[in-house]
């Protein structure tokens, strides 16, 4: 018998204990060893040397096949996943809903149904909760099925997910019992509602367009909504988790809350630190509609910050993929926007180009928030997020400078436009392994549709 299936050898290999210059040796699906001049004996030997080798990232929130707006998300879990793997994405955690008089367990099959036999890479489901007296109850069966986190947001009440404070507070005292996580979308509807009922006049459509998605979403929409989400938190010791934080002010909360003990969590996508409103401005203006908006640079500046002090925990994209032709629904009124954007194929491209390249992180620190912290917080610490002896297999292997010019027609996803149009990225995974098997060689996607495996998770949160 050999000792290795597989030897990535000679890399700049990123641990949970600093790095080192060796190899990984590669038994099945999961590693088996890491050292130098491991025994290749009968082994396929991939050369990562000149090259990073770090941990499959996790991003944990995306929508594949979402029904939303009036349309569905044009990503589905197989051209979505294709593009997660290009970019080195190994595991994706979608959300699950349920359908207007559908329970929990229902929105779990609808979402396994859309992911069996398509997803290329490993997956799970948070659960989301949007008629609270009738979901309540059936909480504790998800977390012994293996679902451990839930969702609930505070807007959107004409899709009919809407959760009122008391919803959260119940919610969250079941995440304490259950030893479970709430993710919360934070925006103040009642208010929200009113700015758009004022700006939504055909004079102003007319003279702002899409900048009126800015207008009526100022910071203090956020901000409140996470300073309710926490004192919830705080009240009832349940965790906390704030999704795709875009706002300065919101980071100020979560940091002053963590240090209070709160069990709260807040990550930021990877549009909120690179792009900012001044994009609706533009003739394409409407494509980069998303919820909530993009802020301002000093928005952005406050988010590296926060991610690099520590109270911003995870970086993901929400990927919700829309077309051209779906974006222009909206016909000049912004309220009929698709709201969304693609992003898993670049998320981590952006996130070492603009952050480990520019100085705002280091390798090692972009590892933590791409990949062993997501998966610590999600409950996968077991499974993924780490290159250490015993996990899977899931590898990046990344140049530290070969760039590639972003171009709609030559990536994988289904958009047939870019928020990052003509943008130079480094960090496209030049090969990438999921649980042992290469998916990614030369840059160009070499697995299976389908190959994919639902992930179980016993525990959630910090």
């Amino acid at each position: 018998m050999t000792q290795f299936d597989t030897v990535v050898r000679g890399g700049n290999v990123v641990t949970p204990s600093g790095s080192y210059v060796g190899d990984i040796g590669i038994k099945g699906e999961r590693i088996a060893a890491l050292g130098d001049n491991l025994d290749t004996a009968g082994a396929k030997v991939i050369d990562a040397s000149g090259h990073h080798v770090i941990p499959g990232v996790l991003d944990v929130h995306v929508h594949l096949e979402l029904p939303f707006c009036g349309t569905v998300s044009a990503d589905d879990y197989i051209s979505g996943t294709r593009a997660a793997a290009r970019g080195g994405v190994t595991t994706v955690i979608d959300f699950a809903i349920p359908s207007a008089d559908g329970t929990l367990a229902e929105a779990a099959d609808t979402w396994m149904r859309k992911a069996e036999g398509k997803s290329l890479i490993d997956y799970t489901f948070h659960i989301c909760i949007t008629r609270y007296n009738e979901h309540k109850d059936q909480i504790a069966g998800m977390v012994e099925r293996g679902f451990t986190t839930f969702k609930e947001f505070m807007i959107y009440e004409s899709e009919g997910w809407q959760s009122d404070d008391r919803a959260m507070f119940g919610t969250l005292e079941r995440m304490k019992e259950h030893g479970a996580m709430l993710l919360v979308h934070a925006e103040s509807s009642r208010v929200l509602d009113e700015l758009i009922a004022r700006n939504h006049t055909p004079e102003l459509m007319k003279q702002h367009g899409a900048v009126l998605h800015a207008i009526t979403r100022p910071n203090f929409i956020e901000a409140e909504a996470i300073q309710r989400a926490v004192q919830w938190s705080e009240a009832t010791g349940g965790q906390l988790y704030i999704v795709h934080m875009s706002t300065a002010e919101g980071s100020e909360i979560i940091k002053s809350a963590q240090s209070r003990g709160v069990p709260v969590l807040a990550e930021t996508c990877v549009q909120y630190l690179v792009l900012d409103d001044s994009v609706f401005a533009s003739e394409d203006g409407h494509l980069y509609a998303c919820c909530p908006q993009l802020k301002k640079p000093a928005d952005s500046a406050r988010l590296w910050k926060g991610l690099k002090s520590g109270e911003v925990s995870v970086i993901s994209t929400d990927t919700c993929t829309f077309t051209r032709e779906q974006k222009a629904m909206w016909e000049g009124d912004w309220t009929k926007i698709p709201m969304g954007m693609p992003g898993l194929e670049t998320l981590m491209p952006l996130t070492y180009t603009k952050g480990v390249l520019e100085g705002k992180l280091t390798l090692e620190e972009m590892c933590m928030k791409l990949s062993t912290n997501p998966a610590r917080i999600m409950g996968l610490e077991h499974r993924k997020g780490a290159i250490r002896v015993g996990g899977d297999a899931d590898l990046a292997i990344i140049h530290p400078t070969r760039t590639h010019t972003i171009d709609p027609k030559e990536l994988e996803t289904n958009a047939d436009w870019s928020p990052y149009n003509g943008w130079e990225l480094a960090g496209f995974a030049r090969t990438t392994l999921s649980r042992g098997e290469v998916i990614v060689d030369d840059y160009r996607v070499t697995g299976k549709a389908g190959r994919g495996q639902w992930l179980k998770r016993t525990r959630a949160g910090a």
